[in-house]
């Protein structure tokens, strides 16, 4: 059973229809990535498990019991759309979230004055945050999200404003709270972030799920069986009958690389097999599993 289990979720807005029967289970522990295009139901379900929002049907379990507002205190949630006190100083402002999320005055002086140390802004604790770039507003609300220790995070869009270097200073920061033993919910459209960190996902699109389960079981789902070899020979590779075909072959001075569509019911060893008897000497081969992205547009653009 995992750390939330939403099942049936129903939400509706007058006649808008924000989810229709969304069950999901998210793993204790593990990365979670809620996925779909803009308007698919992702900040609706997040707004749900976060009781700032109750659904007209359906339960939410935390931990196996029905969701509470103790157990929201429990939750670390970075929304899409910030919201800090433009003309409070940053770490006046950092202590009150601290403090509201039941940390004492001294303890949230303690965890934050790491948290600026490790992102190297110490320097602008006094600093008014209309003072501040996006992207510097955006490492002090991600810092106020997590101070308390919270065991579950719900993170919406939070690579957004921040240019590559500071992105991956979140990344990395992202999979030590993981280490460390949080359940992160991660809401994105930055499908490189997904291969990289989550274990996990769920794609919502039109009010309902389309797809969930392991990112690597579900690349290996929509994979079509190709794989890329690279090798070197003077001649160009044969196909061999009934265990590969040959979708492509390009010679850069005698070192091939090939694409390879394998035969059905036969497997890398068959094809390796096969090779054997050909004069050439592998260099590479390697299974061709498509990207979440493009499995992304494929299952959004089919539900069109």
């Amino acid at each position: 059973m995992g750390i939330i289990q939403c099942t049936n979720v129903c939400k509706s807005f007058g006649e808008k229809v924000a989810l229709d029967n969304v069950s999901v289970d998210i793993p204790e522990g593990k990365i979670f990535g809620l996925l779909g295009p803009n308007g698919a139901g992702k900040t609706t379900l997040i707004r749900i498990i976060n009781r700032i929002t109750i659904p007209n049907s359906g339960s939410v379990l935390f931990k196996g019991k029905p969701i509470t507002q103790d157990d929201v205190e429990k939750i670390g949630y970075l929304p899409e759309e910030r919201g800090l006190y433009r003309k409070m100083k940053v770490g006046e402002q950092a202590m009150y979230f601290a403090q509201l999320k039941g940390m004492s005055q001294r303890e949230a002086m303690v965890e934050l004055k790491k948290w600026f140390v490790r992102f190297g802004i110490e320097s602008w604790w006094n600093k008014k945050v209309e003072e501040l770039s996006k992207g510097m507003a955006q490492k002090v609300q991600f810092i106020t999200t997590v101070v308390h220790k919270p065991s579950l995070l719900i993170l919406d869009e939070p690579f957004s404003g921040f240019d590559p270097v500071n992105a991956q200073v979140i990344r990395e920061e992202i999979l030590r709270l993981k280490a460390e033993g949080s359940t992160i919910i991660l809401s994105t459209h930055n499908m490189e972030s997904v291969e990289e960190l989550c274990d996990n996902i769920a794609l919502i699109n039109k009010s309902h799920v389309v797809i969930t389960g392991g990112v690597n079981e579900i690349r290996h789902k929509y994979g079509n069986n190709n794989v890329e070899l690279i090798y070197t020979s003077d001649q160009a590779l044969s196909a061999a009958e009934g265990v590969f075909t040959i979708l492509s072959d390009t010679d850069d001075m005698g070192r091939h690389t090939a694409v390879l569509s394998i035969g059905e019911g036969k497997g890398s060893n068959d094809v390796l097999t096969a090779l054997l008897s050909q004069n050439l000497t592998v260099n590479s081969f390697k299974e061709l599993v498509p990207r979440m992205n493009d499995i992304f547009i494929k299952l959004v653009t089919e539900e069109e």
